[in-house]
């Protein structure tokens, strides 16, 4: 990226950039906004039981959504995320214990739902700290 003297002048209290707008690949807030509504839309896609989980980690991350709360750290910890998952999968085993006997998940699932419960989490974090509407869209 060339020097922009009109970049300069148009940034607040006439100081440099920060790094990542001076980036040639930066996209600015705006296209932030778009890029929500990307994984909003393809989120929409995902299997109904997935859609689930989703809404389970929306509702669970609703109690974690404060100021001053592990989600908005700048780097999250890792070991943190991860217990929050595996809470989270914790609370799908009672809730799937009163369900009956053919739309349980078998013992096998349990295993990688952790990690997509990981996932999961990770992507409604992002989110909320972007500005992205808060839970799972309702369909």
């Amino acid at each position: 990226m060339d020097w922009n003297p009109k970049l300069i002048s148009s940034y607040p209290g006439n100081v440099p950039l920060p790094f990542f707008m001076a980036h040639p690949g930066y996209l600015g807030a705006e296209q932030e906004k778009v890029l929500l509504q990307d994984l909003e839309y393809l989120q929409q896609t995902y299997p109904n039981e997935v859609k689930r989980y989703m809404r389970k980690v929306a509702e669970i991350l609703d109690k974690f959504d404060y100021e001053g709360s592990m989600i908005y750290d700048e780097y999250p910890d890792r070991y943190c995320l991860q217990r929050l998952a595996g809470t989270i999968v914790q609370i799908l085993k009672r809730e799937e214990k009163e369900l009956p006997e053919e739309k349980r998940t078998t013992e096998d699932k349990w295993m990688w739902l952790e990690d997509m419960m990981q996932v999961l989490l990770c992507n409604e974090i992002y989110k909320r700290r972007h500005g992205g509407r808060r839970g799972f869209l309702k369909f």
